[in-house]
C-alpha cells in the first residue's frame, strides 16, 4: 500500500498576524493564553512563529478550536509532528 504524501510549505501556514488576530477575535491577548497555561513569560507562545514548539501549537489550535496541522500544514507533513 502506498501512502499520498503532500508537500505543504512555509507558504501554506497562517501568517504571523492571521494567529493574532483569530486569538484576539476571540477576545484575549497571546499574553493571557500564556498566562492561562501557566507560563510565567507572557511572550513564551510567540516562540511558535520562530520555530516548531509542538506544545504551544497545540494550545494556540485547542483555543482556536481547529488542528494544528491547519495552521502549521508545513510542520505536519505526511503526518508527522514537527
Amino acid at each position: 500500500m502506498s501512502k499520498t504524501i503532500s508537500a505543504h510549505s512555509v507558504q501554506d501556514d497562517w501568517s504571523r498576524q492571521r494567529v493574532l488576530f483569530a486569538v484576539r477575535d476571540k477576545g484575549i491577548s497571546f499574553a493571557e493564553l500564556a498566562r492561562r497555561h501557566g507560563y510565567q513569560n507572557p511572550r513564551t507562545l510567540y516562540n511558535v512563529f520562530y520555530a516548531p514548539y509542538p506544545k504551544a501549537q497545540k494550545i494556540i489550535a485547542d483555543f482556536l478550536e481547529v488542528n494544528p496541522e491547519e495552521i502549521w500544514p508545513s510542520r505536519y507533513q505526511a503526518g508527522f509532528a514537527a
